[in-house]
């Protein structure tokens, strides 16, 4: 199912950058994103929902 929020995503695990492309063509990188909480946004249905909950709270990011 499309995301309303999410376009597309990235994860780099070299560096555990997840850079999210949002349907409004902004563009962020979380930080330190570790390999079990990517597993997880990429499992579940609703990824605004769990960005939302479960990422940006917990983790630094940057606009690109």
């Amino acid at each position: 199912m499309p995301s309303s929020v999410v376009n597309n995503y990235i994860y780099f695990p070299e560096t555990e950058i997840l850079r999210i492309i949002y349907q409004s063509g902004a563009v962020y990188d979380y930080l330190k994103i570790p390999a079990e909480i990517f597993e997880k946004f990429r499992s579940v249905r609703s990824k605004g929902r769990f960005l939302n909950y479960a990422i940006k709270p917990k983790f630094k990011y940057k606009k690109i």
